[in-house]
């Protein structure tokens, strides 16, 4: 297992992300890094595998900028590079939601630790006595990989449907604790801002996503494995790869160095 995978993500103003672009592009090129960095006004969101040595020096040079000083990423390994090519670029969300009345970086929705969650979960109820639930905000196909037991799952094909869902659904909220979850944390914050504005009470997203639970509580409660949209499929509860991607070449050409980051195909939340 030599290839460093990480995921992160930070809801954080950025005036002008094209700069960052830049930058970032410019830092990444020649080196042996692939995935994807994705940057808006509202922040960064990235999933980078490469060896170990690289991945360090860049969190260390980007967390220089004090914007990303506290930048936490999820780490897992995998016998191979799992990522095709690299892309660093700049949208209107980190990830899409298409509700730009969401703001994370004006204020967070209330998080849970995976040991907290755990531990409502063993009980059935949290520490008032209210039942929990756990809601999975990703898409459906990721549902079908692995999810908690018994989670509420509302079939939507993309993230951009949460909000028609929640309005569909809300009433089924009533009266219970809420954790929202997804793959590294991004998707679930911005729906429990999302329900916490639309009237639901006692909502909670789950800090780290699954991922973070993973390394922290194992498979307690969860059923089957995590999706991620890389070649690796998806990750067990120890963080092992379903798939190990086939060995590629972890040294890019001269010529490969002078090439501008392309463009990867599929993209996760993390």
């Amino acid at each position: 297992m030599q290839i460093l995978n990480i995921a992160a993500y930070k809801f954080v103003a950025l005036a002008q992300p094209e700069t960052l672009q830049t930058s970032l592009a410019e830092w990444l090129r020649g080196r042996a890094i692939k995935g994807t960095v994705l940057l808006a006004e509202e922040g960064i969101n990235l999933f980078l595998a490469g060896p170990a040595a690289d991945i360090h020096d860049f969190l260390a040079w980007l967390k220089q900028d004090v914007r990303f000083a506290d930048l936490q990423a999820k780490e897992s390994w995998s016998g191979a590079q799992p990522f095709r090519k690299l892309l660093v670029k700049v949208k209107p969300e980190i990830i899409r939601m298409n509700h730009p009345a969401i703001q994370p970086s004006a204020g967070r929705a209330p998080a849970v630790g995976a040991a907290t969650l755990k531990r409502w979960l063993d009980a059935g109820h949290d520490d008032a006595g209210r039942p929990v639930v756990t809601l999975d905000t990703r898409n459906d196909f990721e549902a079908d990989v692995g999810t908690f037991h018994q989670a509420i799952d509302w079939r939507i094909r993309k993230f951009t449907e949460f909000p028609e869902a929640l309005l569909a659904h809300k009433h089924e909220l009533a009266g219970k604790t809420v954790v929202s979850f997804c793959t590294g944390g991004i998707r679930c914050e911005k729906a429990a801002i999302l329900m916490r504005e639309a009237g639901v009470e006692n909502v909670w997203q789950l800090e780290g996503g699954i991922l973070k639970y993973f390394e922290e509580s194992g498979r307690a409660h969860f059923d089957g494995e995590c999706f991620v949209f890389d070649e690796r499929r998806a990750l067990d509860p120890e963080l092992k790869p379903q798939v190990n991607p086939p060995a590629k070449d972890l040294h890019p050409s001269p010529s490969a160095r002078r090439r501008r980051p392309e463009v990867l195909g599929l993209l996760s939340d993390s």
